[in-house]
């Protein structure tokens, strides 16, 4: 099963994630997309955060840039992979070299998960709830993101969108 949970900041979409993750009968992989950067205190405090609500049985790995390639690395038949999260993803990829390769990654991303033979749950923040963000890059990284979940959702089994703590299905099985 394929899965997308979305959700604003602090809305609990990476917890309901974890608990999925933890009652499936599968091996868990944790993909993080998240890179530190220079000396961001509060970034590695989040980092820190995610790591100690994991279980220590769970495998890491940290790829901040090639998602598409080592989800079709890693994803198995009795694996689930979690990613948390694409925005961050996104972010990433995005900054990097002025975003010549994200059209290259995202459709790389969006060409995999169809043929994934293992389970699969991707966790995102839905960014465009809020107003229109000033500045070319922000508005871009809005769109993008949107478009992104748009065409995930067409992908994904069951779609979830949380707040406060709370999923809503909004489409395939409800929780």
């Amino acid at each position: 099963m394929k899965q997308l949970i979305l959700g604003g900041a602090r809305s609990g979409k990476s917890a309901l994630a974890e608990r999925l993750a933890t009652e499936s009968s599968g091996r868990v992989i944790y993909v993080a997309t998240a890179a530190l950067v220079d000396e961001d205190l509060e970034m590695e405090r989040r980092i820190r955060r995610h790591r100690e609500r994991r279980p220590e049985h769970w495998q890491l790995i940290e790829e901040p840039l090639n998602l598409a390639a080592t989800l079709r690395q890693h994803c198995t038949g009795g694996q689930l992979l979690l990613v948390d999260c694409l925005t961050l993803w996104l972010s990433n990829i995005l900054l990097l070299d002025d975003g010549r390769h994200f059209q290259e990654q995202t459709e790389a991303l969006l060409s995999v998960v169809p043929d994934l033979p293992g389970e699969l749950i991707l966790v995102s923040n839905e960014v465009g709830l809020g107003i229109v963000p000033l500045g070319e890059i922000t508005r871009r990284f809005q769109d993008e993101s949107g478009w992104l979940h748009q065409r995930l959702a067409q992908l994904c089994d069951r779609v979830i969108f949380t707040v406060a703590g709370l999923p809503l299905t909004l489409k395939g099985e409800p929780l």
